[in-house]
């Protein structure tokens, strides 16, 4: 496929869908002033539209810079680009592409062009795009009842919430909201109702965009331009048992860990680390808190990251792939923590709604009934041994369908662009790094289409 596209960036006529070869590939007929060949693309839907060369990018070529637009990797009919940065605040930077629609793993471009999404909106499309029972679930539930006011209860947050209690195999209870970031934010107030303040938290991690999740990330340059922020935190080296257990005393509210530090790079725990968390918070009556919102509900191959570690935590905070695309997050407090929240404390207008709730409990039984949890343990390992012995490699972190690819050079963003030139989305994480989370659906031929891509790519950019 990522010869197929480059073709068509580069001045392919047409390029359409002339037979299905169900279950695993489909055949385009590719035109060029050379005559017609065909590609073949593993594991696509049968429904690909016509892909045609957006004229723009030629004439472009060679002149200087205007809105990246210059870059063939980038499709801007319509002027939707600028319409973009012209209509939304520029919190993003000029989007890279203008997307479609999406099936499976797979997703199109508002020229046609077609991609194997290995980012799943940066691990949130759980099922891939349109998956059907996920489709069928917010449908029947919009038809039926969008939305109420916290001051009536509906069936779908109350199933969700057993869910999740079920899942981390404890009694609780569970505040559900619209993201990661206030997912956190309602874990930091629970923090609060201990009589404490401090919050011991971690360099390399990322908990939001929100004041109160942003206090808890260590990144500088997000940091610096809203301080002060909500004070009381200290952070110390991510994987550092000592330095974790100097800094966790008698004043400690919580310490709040991420089991893989997604935005980092995939960085796992190292063996004992959370264990070694559970015991010196447990020893000075602090708080243990996870972040899951990036690498849980089935990403890692476990429903939760920390699961490997057997450690039973206070708070877990899940979000991005619990509603497989649609807006949820929850706080799960288990045992004395479910108690910390009371009548008044905390609230979400949207937090709870039926149809988020709905696309949850959708996730939730196709992640059971798919063996999804079985898949990206599978799919993650042949990801892993694909990449992992290019000269342009130096490591692979991570767990199943959550893995970061250090490279021994600073080439990341080049390699990015040049993937996504090729019909294959992944995401630059740092100068050395990228990042892949695709859906849990991937199958074993569609990943193996994108090392051969990746591998091609880091080929053309190694220095």
């Amino acid at each position: 496929m990522g010869a197929c596209l480059r073709a068509v960036r580069g001045g392919v006529a047409r390029a359409t869908v002339v037979d299905g070869r169900e279950p695993h590939a489909v055949l385009l007929e590719i035109f060029t002033d050379e005559g017609v060949g065909t590609q073949v693309l593993p594991d696509a839907p049968t429904t690909i539209r016509t892909a045609r060369p957006d004229p723009r990018l030629r004439e472009s070529e060679g002149s200087a810079p205007v809105a990246d637009t210059q870059n063939p990797a980038i499709a801007n009919s319509g002027g939707w680009i600028e319409r973009h940065r012209a209509a939304l605040m520029d919190t993003y930077g000029p989007p890279r592409l203008v997307l479609d629609r999406g099936e499976g793993a797979w997703v199109w471009d508002v020229d046609g062009r077609c991609y194997l999404d290995l980012l799943a909106g940066i691990a949130v499309n759980t099922l891939g795009h349109a998956h059907p029972g996920l489709v069928k679930a917010v449908s029947e539930q919009v038809a039926t009842l969008a939305h109420v006011s916290n001051l009536f209860a509906t069936t779908a947050p109350v199933q969700v919430a057993e869910r999740l209690l079920g899942l981390l195999g404890g009694d609780g209870r569970v505040f559900l909201s619209n993201s990661g970031t206030e997912a956190n934010e309602a874990a930091l107030k629970a923090t609060r109702r201990t009589g404490r303040t401090r919050i011991v938290a971690a360099t390399g991690a990322f908990h939001g965009r929100s004041m109160g999740s942003l206090a808890l990330t260590a990144k500088s340059t997000i940091r610096e331009p809203f301080e002060p922020l909500p004070g009381d935190v200290e952070f110390v080296a991510y994987g550092d048992v000592d330095a974790l257990t100097a800094a966790v005393d008698a004043t400690t509210a919580a310490v709040v860990l991420e089991p893989v530090q997604g935005e980092a790079g995939a960085v796992v725990a190292p063996p004992g680390y959370l264990e070694a968390a559970r015991a010196v918070t447990a020893a000075h009556g602090a708080l243990l808190w996870l972040d899951e919102v990036q690498c849980g509900i089935g990403r890692t191959g476990q429903w939760f990251a920390h699961s490997t570690s057997r450690v039973r935590p206070d708070l877990v905070t899940v979000a991005k792939g619990l509603g497989g695309g649609v807006p949820i997050g929850a706080t799960i407090a288990l045992g004395a923590a479910a108690r910390l929240l009371r009548v008044g404390d905390h609230g979400s207008t949207f937090g709870g709604n039926p149809v988020s709730c709905s696309a949850a409990l959708a996730v939730l039984d196709a992640i059971d009934s798919e063996d999804l949890l079985t898949n990206a343990t599978e799919i993650g390992r042949r990801l892993r041994t694909g990449l992992a012995d290019h000269p342009l490699v130096r490591e692979v972190t991570g767990a199943g369908l959550l893995l970061g690819v250090g490279l021994r050079t600073e080439v990341a963003a080049a390699a990015c662009d040049g993937a996504l030139a090729a019909g294959v989305i992944v995401n630059a994480c740092g100068p050395d790094r990228l990042r892949l989370a695709p859906p849990l659906i991937l199958s074993a031929n569609q990943a193996d289409h994108g090392v051969a891509v990746l591998r091609s790519v880091l080929d053309e950019v190694a220095p």
